[in-house]
C-alpha cells in the first residue's frame, strides 16, 4: 500500500467531552475562559465556540453525569489544546485565571509554543497556549522539530499586556 500523508489543511475540529455537571463546565469553559454557547441540548449538553463556529467544544452529561473524574493513571484524553492568536492572548487569559486565583498544574515554553496548563472542573486536562512564529523554530538535521519542555517565565507573559 501507497504511504498515505493527510492534507496539509487538515485541523481538528472540536473536541467532545463527557462532563459530571454540565453547569460547573459551562462556568469555567464559558464564564472563565470565555467561549460562547452555540447550542444548549436541554440540561444535558451544549456546543460552545470561539468567534461564532457552530462548536469547537462540545460537553453532555449523558453518560457521565455526577460522575468522579477519570483516573489519572487511565486510558483517555491526555488533555484539550486550545490554540490562541497571540501571545497577548495568552498573557490576558493568564491574567484572567491568576485574578481568579484559578490554579495551573504547569506553565512550559517548548520552544515552538508557550503554554498553560490548568484542570477543568472534571479534571480534565486543559492546555492553554499560542504558537511562536514559525520563523522562529529551530530544527534537527533530520529535518524534524527541536522542542523541549522548559520554566516558562510568567512575569515576563504579563508584560505583554
Amino acid at each position: 500500500m501507497e504511504k498515505y500523508k493527510i492534507p496539509g489543511q487538515t485541523r481538528i475540529g472540536h473536541v467532545h467531552l463527557k462532563v459530571s455537571d454540565l453547569q460547573k463546565s459551562l462556568d469555567f469553559y464559558c464564564g472563565l475562559l470565555g467561549f460562547e454557547i452555540t447550542t444548549l441540548y436541554g440540561e444535558q449538553a451544549a456546543f460552545i465556540s470561539a468567534g461564532g463556529y457552530h462548536h469547537h467544544i462540545g460537553l453532555n452529561t449523558w453518560q457521565s453525569k455526577g460522575a468522579g473524574p477519570a483516573a489519572r493513571n487511565a486510558v483517555g484524553l491526555f488533555h484539550t489544546a486550545i490554540l490562541y492568536p497571540t501571545r497577548k492572548d495568552l498573557a490576558i487569559i493568564f491574567d484572567r485565571l491568576r485574578q481568579a486565583s484559578y490554579p495551573l498544574t504547569g506553565a512550559a515554553d517548548h520552544l515552538v509554543s508557550e503554554a498553560l496548563y490548568l484542570d477543568d472542573p472534571d479534571g480534565n486536562g486543559v492546555e492553554l497556549y499560542w504558537d511562536k512564529p514559525k520563523e522562529q523554530w529551530k530544527y534537527n538535521p533530520d529535518g524534524t522539530i527541536i522542542m523541549d519542555t522548559l520554566r516558562l517565565d510568567l512575569q515576563d507573559l504579563l508584560k505583554e499586556i
